[in-house]
């Protein structure tokens, strides 16, 4: 979800308006895409290097999530929305780390959708984390080595039980995946848009669907 600030920029506003309005572009893309029959939708709010950014940027983030938590939990659990975190969210402040397990907790048993959100994520610092785990197993003589495989290596990823990633989305003219799901974009196709995430309206999510509704997937086949 890129351009929040650029979009504040273009507007006069200071980047914490960018960010308020791009919380309002997830709400639209939630919903268009909730309404598409979409399985699960992933959204990038913060990355692991987002932690170089100005202090008083961190902190207008950190309060936007902190409200947005507490405003969306609500209706996101009476739409039967599940939420999953991508991530180590516990180095955000202890409220705020509370406030996100509560809402995982509170929506765990939800099955309309998945709604999973990439807090201090970095897919490398995802893929050493699987590593490690994989390589635990094996010392402590529960794993041989040739027992690891793409399933393995699948489920002890943040993002192990969720579907296959089918689409993913760069908005803003960006042409790079940043450090994001680098495993699962493997076979997965990309989109590259050159709108700002908080024009990305539930028009623009329609657009990208149809977009790769008219894809031919061939996984390397004929």
């Amino acid at each position: 979800m890129d351009g929040n600030g650029r979009w504040a920029k273009a507007r006069g506003l200071p980047r914490a308006a960018g960010h308020r309005a791009g919380a309002e572009a997830a709400r639209k893309a939630l919903r268009a895409a909730g309404e598409a029959g979409v399985e699960c939708l992933t959204l990038y709010a913060f990355s692991s290097e987002n932690w170089r950014r100005p202090k008083t940027e961190i902190a207008d983030l950190t309060g936007l999530l902190r409200f947005y938590v507490q405003r969306e939990l609500n209706s996101l659990h009476r739409e039967g929305i599940r939420l999953r975190i991508l991530g180590d969210h516990r180095a955000f402040e202890s409220d705020v780390a509370r406030m996100v397990d509560a809402a995982v907790e509170k929506t765990a048993g939800n099955s309309r959708m998945t709604l999973a959100i990439a807090l201090n994520y970095g897919a490398r610092g995802e893929l050493v984390g699987a590593m490690r785990q994989l390589a635990g197993e094996v010392a402590a003589g529960r794993l041989a080595p040739d027992q690891i495989d793409e399933a393995r290596i699948d489920a002890a990823l943040d993002t192990g039980g969720l579907p296959p990633l089918d689409l993913m989305i760069r908005t803003s003219g960006e042409r790079r995946l940043s450090n994001f799901l680098l495993w699962q974009v493997a076979y997965s196709e990309l989109l590259f848009v050159d709108t700002l995430w908080p024009d990305f309206d539930e028009a623009a999510m329609e657009a990208a669907l149809a977009d790769y509704a008219r894809r031919e997937r061939r996984y390397g086949g004929l």
